[in-house]
C-alpha cells in the first residue's frame, strides 16, 4: 500500500488517535513463548517494506525484548526531559523500557506503576508522522493488558498463538478482553505451525496442527497465516536482524509480507476516523 493512501481508522469510543500516529496495532497473546515479538518486529518490517511509515513500541514492561532483536541493546534515547527521541534502527523508530534500564536489571513494578510507565512510554516519545505503531503486549489479560485496551487509541489488535490447544486456551483469552474494551481483532497469526527439518526435509507439527487457523475460522476472525519453527528466523532475531530485513527475499519474509497485506486489508476494511473533521461545538450565551 502506498503510503500516501493510509489514513487514520477508527479507535475506542471517547478516544482519538494520537496526532502523529495513524492507526496503532497490538500485537497480543495471552501467553508468553509463543513468539509475539518476532512477529511483531517482522510485521512492522514487512509494513515499512511495503511504502508505510513504521515505528515499534516495545510494550512488553516486564520482557523486553526490542533493543536485543533489533540490534540496538545499548541505545539510549536523547532526551530533554519532558519527550524522548526514539532510537532508530532498521529504518524504523523504536521505543522500549529496555533503553531506560540498565542491561539485566528486572522491572519489579505493580500493575498501575507498569501501567503508567507505559502510557509515559507512548505519549511521552516524540514519534514522527507514522502510518503504524506496532505495539506488543506482555503475555496475559492482566493491569498493563487493560489499561491499553482501555486508554490507548488502538485501530485493532493482532493475536499470535502457536497451534496447540494450551497457547490457543490464552489467545482465546486475549480476543475475549480486546472485544470487551471494544478494539477490534484484525486477524490471527499461527506461529511455529510446523518445523522443516534443515538435512532431511521432513516437516514435523511439533505444537499440534492447524489448531490457530480452526479457531479463527470458528469465530470468524481473518486467519493472517502460518509461520513455521525455522532456525534462521530464531537465529537472525538473536544476532538483531528479524528476517525481514536479513533476507528480504527469502520465502521467510514473504510470509511476512503476506501477513502485512492481510493487515492492512483488515484496517482498510474498519471505519475511518473523522474526529478531525468535526468542527468543535461552542455555545453561546444571548441577551
Amino acid at each position: 500500500m502506498d503510503k500516501e493512501q493510509v489514513v487514520a481508522h477508527a479507535v475506542q469510543r471517547g478516544l482519538t488517535p494520537l496526532a502523529q500516529v495513524k492507526n496503532i496495532i497490538a500485537v497480543a497473546s495471552g501467553k508468553g513463548g509463543v513468539g509475539k515479538s518476532t512477529v511483531a518486529c517482522n510485521l512492522a518490517l514487512a509494513l515499512a517494506a511495503g511504502g508505510a511509515r513504521v515505528g515499534r513500541l516495545d510494550a512488553d514492561i516486564y520482557g523486553p525484548s526490542v533493543p536485543l532483536m533489533m540490534g540496538v541493546p545499548d541505545a539510549q534515547p536523547d532526551s530533554d526531559g519532558e519527550v524522548m527521541q526514539p532510537v532508530l534502527a532498521h529504518g524504523l523508530p523504536l521505543m522500549s523500557i529496555g533503553f531506560l534500564v540498565d542491561a539485566g536489571q528486572a522491572a519489579i513494578w505493580r500493575g498501575p506503576l507498569a501501567s503508567q510507565a507505559l502510557e509515559q512510554l507512548l505519549h511521552q516519545t516524540a514519534w514522527p508522522q507514522l502510518d503504524y505503531l506496532i505495539a506488543d503486549l506482555p503475555p496475559g489479560t492482566g493491569d498493563i493488558q487493560l489499561t491499553f485496551g482501555q486508554r490507548v487509541p488502538l485501530v485493532g489488535a493482532v493475536i499470535v498463538t502457536t497451534p496447540q490447544d494450551l497457547a490457543l486456551a490464552d489467545a482465546r483469552r486475549a480476543v475475549a478482553m480486546f472485544e470487551k474494551v471494544g478494539v477490534p481483532i484484525l486477524g490471527l497469526a499461527e506461529n511455529m505451525a510446523v518445523h522443516v527439518c534443515s538435512q532431511c526435509g521432513h516437516a514435523e507439527h511439533i505444537f499440534g496442527q492447524g489448531g490457530g487457523e480452526k479457531y479463527a475460522a470458528e469465530q470468524g476472525i481473518a486467519f493472517l497465516g502460518a509461520l513455521p519453527l525455522a532456525l534462521d528466523i530464531r537465529a537472525a532475531g538473536d544476532a538483531g536482524c528479524p528476517i525481514v530485513a536479513a533476507a528480504p527475499e527469502g520465502a521467510h519474509a514473504r510470509l511476512y509480507r503476506d501477513m502485512a497485506h492481510r493487515v492492512e486489508a483488515a484496517i482498510t476494511a474498519c471505519a475511518r476516523d473523522y474526529s478531525a473533521r468535526i468542527p468543535p461545538v461552542t455555545v453561546e450565551r444571548t441577551a
